[in-house]
């Protein structure tokens, strides 16, 4: 289902919107997942899933293109894994990365240990901790300042 901002482009890909909500980039490669936190993404106010994408090189180039505010991360994708995504954006050196929130079947202490090396700001296992992903993006929300959120 697409907001009342959106309308496919030619690419095929749903433009950025243009507001001051958070831009949030999904890299799920469940499409039941994803479709589950889209819908709970879309029913957060100031908040806006700009994309969904399934495979690392997928995340990596639409980073660059829609430059969201935070990007949701699983670490076993279709096609590559979040770790390869968060050594891509460790190397790109830009100014201003997105908040990271891994969410993973694989809560394992090692990958917490080396997704933390990468400055993440929550690692949630999603079979614990899916419940807290809106409660982290209305604080995102917050903290950015958008409409409605003071």
């Amino acid at each position: 289902m697409l907001n009342q901002w959106t309308s496919i482009s030619s690419t095929g890909r749903v433009p950025v919107p243009d507001s001051d909500s958070l831009r949030v980039l999904l890299v799920e490669d469940s499409s039941l997942l994803a479709a589950r936190l889209g819908e709970l993404i879309r029913r957060l106010p100031d908040v806006d899933l700009v994309d969904t994408v399934e495979t690392e090189a997928a995340a990596v180039e639409r980073i660059s293109e829609v430059v969201p505010d935070v990007l949701i991360l699983d670490l076993h994708l279709r096609v590559g894994s979040g770790f390869g995504v968060l050594r891509s954006l460790a190397k790109d050196g830009r100014a201003r990365r997105p908040k990271i929130v891994i969410l993973t079947n694989y809560g394992l202490p090692e990958y917490r240990r080396e997704a933390e090396t990468f400055g993440v700001e929550a690692f949630l296992d999603k079979s614990r901790d899916y419940f807290r992903l809106p409660g982290l993006l209305r604080d995102f929300a917050r903290e950015r300042g958008g409409p409605g959120t003071h």
